[in-house]
């Protein structure tokens, strides 16, 4: 065989598309609402139909020994056909002489003569059977004891049973026409019965299903519309939600619609905090660059200054202008180094890092950095309210103390001359809180609620006179919370307080 002749694999895309056509072929894949009514339906009528048929089975056998009863209890009570029998009459003219109910055979065989048959029908008339009938019933009966049921062509089906008088033989038969009629009508009524039922049962289970899937539908429309929301990028807000009243968590189906609820809301949250991140990264990069920008440009200016400078000459004005450039370029480049610094402080504590703990004494902590406030800013009133027991917690020493420092510098910077300061430290319950609160002028409501933002100022033209980048209130902040506690900010004109609260150390170190 030449590789030519040898069956070749089919390909991925016929393959494909012979998985498609076999999908399409089979037609859309029936919905659970379809299911659920197609089972309770099917296992229902399967139900229905056993009962009937077996219910139509048991009538059928009653009526059945009913009637093999009747027929035996007619061949027992023959005896009054014998004086006839011995006469010579034949059975019609014994049916004419002793009339039966409507449906009775009677056969009589006397050798050495012919037998004879007749029935009497359903107007009360006697009608003798003919010779092929007769073998009918014969046939039947050869070598036969008990009740037996015969079909006689024309006549109809019967229970019948022989009885020997004399020398002769008598068959006495009931007919079955009665058992038909009722297994019949008994048949009849259950089906409609059971189709009526099934109708009923139909047109229920759908209206059930459809309402208790209601709120299942509700939850997949309100899915599908979020689906198609643009929830990439920009602004966001999913006002989409499953109606309240398809959504009651007292039912299986109410509480995914409340979950999806919740679910739309946990992501609206994070979709209003990502665009939230996102402004705040746009506005702190450029508040980074700006605040960059001025260091660099005045370096590149001096810089500069100083090169037109040396290329001028040696003089002492030419030496002087120099190293007064020089200076100024080492005192921004000191400032932007210090402004990195900062920044880099946020991102290492933003990530869990840069804090070493001990045992810390916040109140050496808060009388430390009131010292050292007061040779900054002699200016200022500096007052100092501790208890004599020492206030202990576990924390950076180094950055704890850098907080302290921001705060009094920050009442330093943004109150007039004469302010009075005063630094509090307590212990109150699991916590130490310390305290700065000043008498000055308060914080400007418009700014309050970003005070704690990176690169906020009180001043927004972003002028020099306080030598701050911003970043002194955000570092505290970033420091507090890496700590475990929380720092928040109470400001009316005369009365501003800043409070910072850690947790304290017990006072005994074996509780």
């Amino acid at each position: 065989m030449t590789p030519e002749d040898a069956p070749q694999a089919p390909a991925p895309d016929a393959t494909a598309r012979a998985d498609a056509a076999g999908d399409a072929s089979a037609g859309p894949p029936w919905t659970l609402q379809r299911r659920l009514i197609v089972t309770v339906v099917s296992i229902t009528s399967l139900i229905l139909v056993l009962v009937a048929v077996t219910t139509n089975a048991i009538l059928a056998g009653v009526l059945e020994q009913q009637l093999a009863e009747r027929v035996h209890t007619s061949a027992l009570s023959s005896v009054w056909m014998r004086p006839l029998i011995t006469q010579g009459f034949t059975a019609e003219e014994i049916l004419q002489q002793r009339p039966q109910q409507a449906g009775f055979l009677l056969a009589v065989e006397t050798p050495p003569s012919l037998p004879t048959a007749a029935v009497t029908d359903s107007s009360a008339d006697v009608v003798a059977l003919t010779d092929a009938q007769i073998r009918e019933i014969t046939r039947s009966l050869e070598d036969q004891q008990g009740p037996l049921v015969v079909s006689i062509d024309g006549v109809g089906t019967y229970g019948v049973e022989g009885v020997r008088i004399g020398n002769s033989v008598a068959i006495v038969g009931i007919s079955r026409a009665e058992v038909a009629h009722t297994t019949g009508q008994m048949l009849t009524t259950i089906g409609l019965l059971t189709a009526g039922g099934l109708v009923l049962l139909a047109t229920a289970t759908a209206w059930t299903i459809r309402a208790g899937l209601a709120p299942l539908r509700a939850v997949a429309d309100t899915a599908e519309r979020v689906s198609r929301m643009p929830l990439s990028q920009g602004e966001v807000s999913i006002p989409e939600r499953v109606p309240a009243h398809q959504a009651d968590p007292r039912t299986e189906v109410g509480r995914v619609g409340e979950a999806l609820n919740t679910l739309l809301d946990h992501v609206g949250d994070s979709l209003t905090a990502r665009q939230r991140n996102e402004e705040r990264m746009r506005a702190f990069v450029a508040d980074a660059s700006h605040e960059l920008r001025t260091p660099l440009a005045s370096i590149r200016g001096y810089s500069e200054l100083s090169l037109r400078a040396l290329t001028r000459g040696h003089d002492t004005a030419t030496v002087e202008t120099a190293e007064s450039s020089l200076e100024r370029i080492q005192a921004q480049s000191l400032r932007m180094t210090s402004l990195v610094e900062d920044l880099l402080l946020l991102a290492r504590l933003d990530e869990g890092q840069e804090l070493v703990f001990g045992t810390v004494d916040l109140t050496r902590l808060a009388i430390d950095a009131v010292g050292d406030a007061r040779a900054a800013g002699p200016d200022h009133a500096w007052v100092l309210d501790v208890d004599e027991e020492p206030v202990l917690i576990a924390g950076d020493a180094g950055r704890l103390h850098q907080v302290a420092g921001n705060l009094l510098a920050n009442a330093r910077a943004h109150t007039p001359a004469g302010t009075t300061v005063t630094v509090s430290v307590t212990r109150e319950g699991g916590s130490a809180v310390l305290r700065v609160h000043d008498d000055g002028p308060g914080i400007d409501p418009g700014i309050k609620d970003e005070l704690f933002e990176r690169f906020a100022r009180a001043d927004r033209s972003r002028a020099r006179q306080t030598g701050g980048t911003g970043l002194g209130l955000s570092i505290a902040r970033a420091i507090v919370q890496a700590h475990g506690g929380t720092i928040t900010v109470d400001s009316a004109p005369g009365d501003t307080t800043f409070e910072v609260r850690l947790p304290a150390r017990p006072l005994d170190p074996a509780v």
